[in-house]
Parts: C-alpha cells; sequence; structure tokens
C-alpha cells in the first residue's frame, strides 16, 4: 500500500488563514542601514555641536585651532586632517595636523611642511606677485597632493575670514576606496567656515583689548589734563572770575590758566591770595584729541616759566614762538595764544594777542563792548613774527570774557555757526540781566547749547572765562 508522501513544512512563517509570509529579510537589512545612518547622523551632529560649544566657549584660539582637523576628519570618516594659516607677510604655517593612526602622523606632517616651506619660499620678493589669490590656494593643494602621495584621497578647502583666505582646511584618507562625496565636501567647508569664524573673533578680541587700553590710556590723560587745568579761579582784589572748559573728545586742545605773576607771592607762606598781579591766558591748539592735548601741557609748562620773567605780554610771546616754533612746525601744528596781565592795584589790563579769537570788554558806563586785540600771528607758524602790547583800563562793573572758537564756530542741523556776532549780542544782554560771572557763564554756555540743538555733540572744545570788576 503506497504511503501518501508528508508534506514538508515551510521554514518561512505563515500569515493569518495558514498561508506562507513573504520573505523578510531585506525589511531586516533595510531596518538596520537606516539605523546605521541615523547613528552616523547623530554622531555627525554631536561632534558638530562639539565644535560650535568650543567656538562659543574657548577664549584661546589655539585651543580651538586644535579641534578643526580632529572634527573634520570624524565627521567625514577620514584618515585626518591638516590646518594651515597664511600671514599677513606672506609666510604659510602648519598649525595642526592630526591623524586617526599615530604611526602615520610624522610622515604627514613631514610632508605638509615640506609643501609650505617649498611653496613659502616661493613667494618671497621674487615670486610673491605671481603667486596671490586663487592661484596661490591652488599651488598649495597640488604641493600637498604632491608630497602626501599618489595613494591618498584628498580634499581642502578655504578658510575665509571678512572675504580673505586665511588658510587651507585638508582632509585625507588611504583607503582607495574612499571618496569625497558631496556631503562630505559640505561638512568639511562647515568646519572651515567655523574656524573662519574663530579666527575672526580672536582678532575682534585683540582690537577690543587695544581699544581698552587705549580708552584707559585717554581716560589717564584726561585727567592728567584735567588736573593741569586751574581747579578754581583764584581771587584776585576788587575781581570776580568764572570759567569752564568743555571738550569735545575726553582731551582736548583748549588751554586757560590764572598764574602769579609775582615770584615772591608765589613763595609767600601765605599763598595767593596776597598777589595782586596775576596773569591770564587762554589758548587754542588746532586740531583736537591727544596730540593737541600734548602740544597743550608743553605750553603751559613754558608759559609758566615765561612768566616768572617778568616780561611784558608780547615778549613772552616773542620767547615762546621762539622756543616752540621748531616742535610745532615739525607736528603741523600751531597755537592760538590770548596772553593778559591783570594789576588789582592800577586796574590796568595789560595783553598780547598770538591770533586768538579777541576777547570782548563791556564797559558798565557806557553799556557799549569792545574788541581787545593787537598784531601777531599763531605761535609755531613764522619764527620771525612781531608781537605788540596793548593796555586798557577797567572800571567797576566791567566785565570781560576770553574765550575759544569752539563758541563761534559752533554749528546747527542747518550747518549755520552761532558766530562772533550772535556771541556778542548775548553778552551784552547777560551783562545787562545776569548777577555775576557764574550767572553770565551758564547764561552764554546755554545760549550756545539752544542754538546747536538740545543733545547734539560739539565738535570743538569749547573754553570760557567771564572776569567782573567790582566796586
Amino acid at each position: 500500500m503506497a504511503t501518501a508522501p508528508v508534506p514538508r513544512k515551510s521554514s518561512q512563517p505563515e500569515l493569518p488563514g495558514g498561508s506562507p509570509s513573504p520573505d523578510i529579510t531585506p525589511v531586516f537589512a533595510l531596518k538596520e542601514v537606516v539605523s546605521r545612518l541615523h547613528r552616523e547622523h547623530s554622531k555627525v551632529q554631536d561632534l558638530l555641536s562639539s565644535l560650535g560649544f568650543a567656538l562659543r566657549s574657548f577664549t584661546n584660539l589655539n585651543q580651538f585651532l586644535e579641534l578643526t582637523p580632529l572634527i573634520a576628519s570624524r565627521v567625514t570618516d577620514a584618515d585626518g586632517g591638516a590646518l594651515i594659516l597664511f600671514r599677513p607677510n606672506g609666510q604659510m604655517r602648519l598649525e595642526q595636523v592630526h591623524c586617526q593612526d599615530s604611526r602615520q602622523s610624522q610622515s604627514v606632517r613631514k610632508a605638509m611642511e615640506t609643501a609650505t616651506r617649498q611653496l613659502t619660499a616661493a613667494t618671497t620678493v621674487a615670486g610673491a606677485a605671481a603667486l596671490t589669490g586663487s592661484k596661490l590656494s591652488s599651488t598649495l593643494d597640488n604641493q600637498v597632493s604632491h608630497f602626501l602621495g599618489p595613494g591618498m584621497q584628498l580634499f581642502g578647502t578655504a578658510i575665509l575670514a571678512k572675504n580673505v583666505e586665511r588658510g587651507r582646511l585638508y582632509v585625507f584618507s588611504h583607503d582607495p576606496a574612499y571618496e569625497w562625496t558631496e556631503t562630505r565636501q559640505k561638512l568639511v567647508r562647515l568646519v572651515a567656515d567655523q574656524t573662519a569664524v574663530a579666527i575672526a573673533n580672536d582678532e575682534l578680541t585683540v582690537e577690543l583689548r587695544k581699544k581698552e587700553r587705549l580708552d584707559r590710556e585717554l581716560e589717564i590723560g584726561a585727567e592728567i589734563q584735567l588736573q593741569l587745568l586751574p581747579r578754581q579761579c583764584p581771587k584776585i582784589p576788587s575781581v570776580e572770575l568764572a570759567a569752564l572748559c568743555k571738550t569735545a573728545s575726553r582731551v582736548g586742545g583748549d588751554y586757560y590758566d590764572f598764574i602769579p605773576a609775582n615770584y615772591d607771592q608765589i613763595r609767600s607762606k601765605k599763598g595767593n591770595d596776597e598777589c595782586r598781579r596775576w596773569s591770564i591766558t587762554i589758548g587754542d591748539v588746532m586740531g583736537k584729541g591727544v596730540p593737541a592735548g600734548l602740544i597743550m601741557t608743553m605750553l603751559r609748562g613754558m608759559l609758566r616759566a615765561e612768566v616768572l620773567n617778568g616780561h611784558s605780554p608780547s615778549r613772552i610771546l616773542q620767547h615762546l614762538n621762539h622756543v616752540m616754533y621748531a616742535d610745532l612746525e615739525n607736528s603741523n601744528r600751531f597755537v592760538t595764544l590770548f596772553y593778559s596781565e591783570y594789576d588789582a592795584e592800577t586796574r590796568t589790563l595789560s595783553y598780547s594777542n598770538a591770533a586768538h579769537n579777541p576777547p570782548l570788554l563791556w564797559q558798565a558806563a557806557t553799556k557799549t563792548v569792545k574788541r581787545l586785540d593787537t598784531l601777531g600771528m599763531l605761535i609755531g607758524l613764522d619764527i620771525d613774527t612781531q608781537y605788540y602790547d596793548a593796555q586798557v583800563q577797567l572800571e567797576a562793573g566791567d566785565t570781560l570774557i576770553y574765550y575759544t572758537d569752539g563758541f563761534t564756530d559752533a554749528a546747527n542741523q542747518s550747518g549755520d555757526r552761532y558766530d562772533e556776532e550772535n556771541l556778542l549780542q548775548d553778552f551784552q544782554r547777560a551783562c545787562l540781566h545776569c548777577d555775576g560771572p557764574q550767572p553770565i557763564l551758564d547764561y552764554l554756555f546755554g545760549q550756545v547749547q539752544q542754538f546747536v540743538g538740545q543733545g547734539r555733540q560739539h565738535e570743538d572744545d569749547m573754553t570760557l572765562i567771564v572776569m567782573q570788576i567790582q566796586a
């Protein structure tokens, strides 16, 4: 009796109803591929996040540059990377080298150093003009590829900071089957871009530190200059004074001073209050800022020495011009200076002018204003220039203002200047309605600010002295 054949059991799992399922091996393989791609994507994200964290956190550029070839090779599954930076003088420097296989590190470093050294030699005086821009990068790429050998899969990209190529980032693999896909190239360029940001940030930090040092030096200069200007107006018999200097920048070129004209009185234990002869002077160095401030400081020292010699105002200006001429000529800067001496016993003001804005004298008896001026050129312009003396008798109620051109040159938004006529009219009005030098000074500064516009910065230093004769 024939035996019925036993049916062979299917190796495939059955679907509901007893029918076998299709082969699911490709499904498992696809899942593995997706899982591997996900892991690689996560690894790339983690590496780039680490580089971004370093960019935000590291204050030392060298620490960041150490990571650049490492991250670039890791995100592309390459064997290593190298970073070459360009210097402003045309020199090249191998900054960092990374190799997954430490045994190859020495040979790769040697190849990179040889390439940069030979190309640097080619870009000296004779060849610097020929190897610039893209041609320099292309030549460097060829040199690096040549010394690394034909079996190396190499990719290089530029490090661009402020549209200037600052170096090259190279990534390489010894695997003959390795391919530089578009994705891998983009990843290397992304690392290079972050490296460029790090270099630019470091340069900005260096510039910021320089600026902070300069700002501190300017603060010190401003403090010294402020200390050189009179801290307060002196007490002169039958005279009341008010003065103010506003600088357009931290260090200004305006100068004013009150100097006891008698050396014995300066040495007197009674102090300067007993001195009855005072020099009152105001000046302006052409320009502003630190150079003008330095010249102003030099002028102050020389003038104070000259005052003690007891010469006339014109002779003092003559001596200053002779002494300062060489220094001012070399600096292409000049000084305007009005020098006067007041004798409290005779109420006589003697003066001489070196092309400064003439002070305005309001005479109480006639209620009119006159300018106090003499012929004379700027100090430092002509060594042979002559200066002249003049005198004026002051009476009780007379008011005198010394000022710099920061007042008359102050401009409003339309470009119109305050000019001397406006100052003269406001000065007359102040003398009629203000009680004392300080209210007059405040009023005149207020008028200029109102003319210029509230909140607008003055372009030049502004200095004003108000002197009023008391009964």
